[in-house]
């Protein structure tokens, strides 16, 4: 008899050698391929919606789905936020994490549940943080996806003029405020096909507030500082040898479709998927044409690997 994920669906703990707590979901058949599903900036493990999670599971994958730290119910990093003038010049401060340490999070939950290779899908700095273990971390990696990321080039990617201005607003301090900022930036970024549905993004919003175990505007300036004391990746990117497929907008204004172009080149035979009409959001219409690709991806290169567990 298959044998499910304990607590399934239930906020999880990994306690990693580096002091992070790292908070995860586990779904699924224990027997089934894994897939690690990692957010992007700001956002908690429930931004993988319960859609986009059923439908990877109903496709015979066992998917977890982690909360980065400084967000969710992961650890919040003692050392301060960087001033907004750090983050508009780009200089971290010299406590800053990087991309290479959210990475080792991802590899510690691995190593809490045994598992020894995985299947990678990242989305925004999620996408960031799974090219980085797909680069360290070669014989982890059955397979990546990376979803409207970048390589962190200055001159690919970058967000339009009108969303920096957006993300330049004053941090939320209220729950209410936070769902009307989401509101705000997602209806901006979502591509004009895909219009964002009001309520079910609001309940989202609401849920990572209530989920925050700290100071999320902070949470989300040191994210971002991790982002810039990464630098330039591509020379990163270009080791990469697991399969990887990139996933992207045309209409993309947070991550510039550029960066999507960019990635595929860096990453040797990478296949490239352009979505006509989205942005930056993977709405509930795009749930089953998403997760087919994902799944077809991880299946042409999963039937020869080890999905077996650490014993």
């Amino acid at each position: 008899m298959s044998e499910r994920s304990g607590a399934e669906g239930v906020d999880q703990y990994a306690a990693l050698p580096s002091g992070m707590t790292i908070c995860f979901r586990d779904w699924g058949d224990r027997a089934d391929p894994a897939i690690l599903l990692i957010a992007g900036l700001g956002e908690d493990l429930t931004f993988w919606t319960d859609s986009f999670v059923g439908a990877l599971v109903a496709r015979s994958f066992r998917v977890i789905a982690m909360d980065n730290r400084d967000v969710g119910q992961s650890t919040f990093v003692a050392t301060p936020a960087p001033r907004l003038w750090r983050q508009v010049l780009a200089r971290p401060r010299g406590d800053a994490y990087s991309l290479a340490d959210m990475a080792n999070d991802g590899v510690g939950v691995l190593d809490h549940l045994g598992i020894e290779q995985v299947h990678l899908v990242g989305r925004s700095m999620g996408g960031m943080i799974a090219q980085t273990i797909a680069a360290t971390e070669p014989r982890r990696v059955l397979s990546l996806t990376s979803i409207f990321s970048t390589t962190g080039a200055r001159n690919v990617g970058q967000p339009a003029l009108s969303t920096i201005r957006l993300l330049a607003a004053r941090p939320a301090r209220t729950r209410t405020a936070a769902v009307c900022a989401h509101l705000r930036i997602t209806r901006h970024i979502a591509g004009r096909a895909y219009p964002i549905d009001d309520a079910a993004e609001a309940a989202i919003a609401a849920r990572g507030w209530d989920r925050g175990a700290g100071d999320l505007a902070a949470g989300v300036a040191r994210q971002i500082q991790a982002i810039q004391a990464s630098g330039d990746r591509t020379a990163q990117l270009r080791g990469i040898t697991a399969p990887t497929l990139v996933i992207n907008g045309d209409r993309d204004l947070m991550v510039a479709p550029s960066g999507g172009a960019a990635t595929v080149k860096a990453i040797r035979s990478a296949r490239h998927v352009v979505i006509p009409g989205m942005g930056h959001h993977i709405p509930e219409a795009l749930i089953d044409p998403i997760t087919q690709h994902i799944s077809r991806h991880a299946n042409r290169v999963g039937k020869g690997g080890n999905h077996g567990e650490i014993s």
